[in-house]
């Protein structure tokens, strides 16, 4: 489990760090899929997108 960290006397907890790191993913994976128009398969991309990051963050929870 991981400790809260500390900027300047403000602890942040560890959870906005895993949403950070889950957003410069899904980020990444945006440039991916736009490439690849992964749009055309689905329903609705927005959606998709919103499940998508829920499960990083959950699987970045999960792994450390």
């Amino acid at each position: 489990m991981r400790h809260d960290l500390d900027f300047g006397g403000i602890l942040i907890s560890p959870f906005v760090a895993y949403a950070a790191g889950a957003l410069l993913i899904l980020v990444g994976l945006r440039a991916i899929f736009a490439r690849i128009r992964f749009s055309r398969y689905v329903a609705n991309p927005p959606l998709v997108e919103a499940g998508l990051y829920i499960c990083l963050v959950a699987l970045l929870v999960a792994l450390f």
